[in-house]
C-alpha cells in the first residue's frame, strides 16, 4: 500500500538526511565501530543541515516546528544505514521535550542554542544497577543545601553517556514519598564530583557510546532543576514516554524494512541447487510472511505518529507499538540472517550486525514485558 504520511517538504527533508549520511556516515562508520564512539565533529555537522531542535522555538536557534515526521525521518535515514552508533534519536525524540516544555526563559537561553546546532549532546539518566524499568526504584539522592542540591549515586546503559555535555538525571528528592518524590535535574560536563566510568562494551550498536554515570557529592544549582518544583519528576517522566516508545517503534519498522529488501536482492543472486534461492517455495513464503507483517506494523506506526502530532498518541498505543514492533524487528532480521546461511553469520555482511543491533530494542524504553503489563491493566484487570 502505498504510503502517504508526507508531504513534499518532508521528502525534500529526507534527500537532504540521506545525502548526509551518504557523505559523512557512511564512509566512517565501520570504524566508529571498531572506536566505541562517534566523533563530535559529526554532530556539529548535523546541526549545521537542521537536523537538530525542530521543536525549538527559533529564537534559540531551532526550527520551531511541532512535526514528529521529521524526527521519524531521521530515525529511519539511520536505520537504513545501519548506523546505529548515531545518538540522534535520543537527542531529538527523547531529550528535546524536557528542554523546550519543561525550562523556563533563562535555562532555554543557556542550553538550547547548543541543543540545535549540535554542540552541546544530550543524554538522560534513568536506569540504575539496580533499577531499570522500575523507575521508583531509582536510589540516587538530591539533597537540597540552599540553593543547590547535593547528589550522590550513579547510573548505567547510557546512551551517549561518554560524549554527553547536559544530561537528565533522575533523582530521590525525597526518597519518603516515592514517585512523588523524584525531581529531575540538569547535569553539566564538568561539575566537580561529576564522573564517567567505561565506555560498556555491548553485543551490538558497537559505534554508540553507552556509559556509567559516577555522583560524589554533585553541588548542582536550583537553577538546574527541570519544572517549577521539586517532586514532579515522575510525572514528567511519564508524560514523555510515549514519544520515546513511538521512535524505538520508528527505528524497529525501519530497520527491519531495510534488511528485509537487501535479503531479497541477495535471494535473487544466491544460487543453491543450480537455481537462485529465492525461487525455492519456502523462501518465498518466508518473505511473503515478512513483507506483510512489517508493512502492516509500518501503517500501525504511523497512524501513531499522526497521532502523536494531534497530541492523541495514549500511553497504550505507544506501548502496543513499541512491543510488537521490536519484537517484530527481531524475528524479521533473524529469518534474514537465516535466509543468508553461513554468510549471514559473517560480521562483514549488514544482516549479521543489524541482528546484533536489534537485540535491544526489546529491552531499553521498557521491556516488552513492561508494554504487555501497561496495555493489560488498561483493561482494568
Amino acid at each position: 500500500m502505498q504510503r502517504d504520511l508526507f508531504e513534499e517538504e518532508h521528502l525534500l527533508f529526507r534527500d537532504s538526511v540521506r545525502e548526509f549520511m551518504t557523505r559523512e556516515v557512511a564512509p566512517h562508520h565501520e570504524q566508529w565501530e571498531k572506536d566505541g564512539i562517534v566523533p563530535r565533529e559529526v554532530w556539529k555537522k548535523a546541526g549545521e543541515l537542521g537536523m537538530f531542535g525542530f521543536s525549538v522555538p527559533e529564537e534559540y536557534g531551532g526550527s520551531g516546528i511541532s512535526d514528529f515526521r521529521y524526527n521519524a525521518i531521521i530515525v529511519e535515514e539511520i536505520m537504513r544505514f545501519g548506523a546505529t552508533g548515531l545518538g540522534f534519536g535520543l537527542h531529538n525524540d527523547i531529550m528535546a521535550p524536557y528542554l523546550v516544555d519543561l525550562t523556563n526563559d533563562e535555562q532555554k537561553q543557556r542550553w538550547l542554542p547548543g541543543f540545535a546546532s549540535g554542540e552541546a549532546i544530550t543524554a538522560i539518566g534513568m536506569t540504575e544497577p539496580g533499577a531499570g524499568s522500575d523507575l521508583q526504584g531509582i536510589r540516587t539522592t538530591a539533597i537540597r543545601d540552599g540553593d543547590h542540591y547535593i547528589v550522590n549515586g550513579q547510573k548505567t546503559f547510557i546512551t551517549n553517556g561518554i560524549n554527553a555535555d547536559l544530561v537528565v538525571v533522575v533523582t530521590k528528592t525525597d526518597p519518603a514519598e516515592g514517585a512523588r518524590g523524584t525531581t529531575l535535574l540538569m547535569l553539566e560536563r564538568g561539575m566537580d564530583g561529576f564522573t564517567r566510568g567505561r565506555n560498556l562494551e555491548k553485543v551490538g550498536m558497537h559505534a554508540q557510546d553507552t556509559a556509567e554515570l559516577f555522583f560524589e557529592n554533585v553541588r548542582v544549582p536550583v537553577a538546574n532543576r527541570l519544572g517549577e518544583e521539586e517532586g514532579h519528576g515522575f510525572f514528567q517522566l511519564m508524560a514523555n514516554l510515549p514519544q520515546e516508545r513511538l521512535s524505538i517503534a520508528v527505528a524497529a519498522v525501519a530497520a527491519a524494512e531495510s534488511v528485509l529488501e537487501t535479503t531479497i536482492e541477495y535471494c535473487k543472486t544466491r544460487q543453491a541447487f543450480g537455481r537462485n534461492i529465492g525461487k525455492f517455495q519456502n523462501t518465498r513464503f518466508v518473505v511473503a510472511e515478512m513483507s506483510t507483517e512489517v508493512e502492516i506494523a509500518r501503517h500501525y506506526v504511523d497512524k501513531c505518529i499522526r497521532a502523536l502530532n494531534a497530541k492523541e498518541l495514549t500511553v497504550v498505543d505507544a506501548a502496543k507499538a513499541k512491543w510488537w514492533t521490536t519484537e517484530l524487528q527481531n524475528k524479521v532480521i533473524d529469518r534474514c540472517l537465516q535466509l543468508h546461511g553461513g554468510y549471514g553469520y559473517m560480521t562483514e555482511y549488514p544482516v549479521a550486525k543489524a541482528w546484533m543491533d536489534a537485540r535491544v530494542q526489546t529491552i531499553y524504553g521498557g521491556t516488552t514485558e513492561i508494554m504487555k503489563e501497561i496495555i493489560g491493566r488498561s483493561f482494568g484487570f
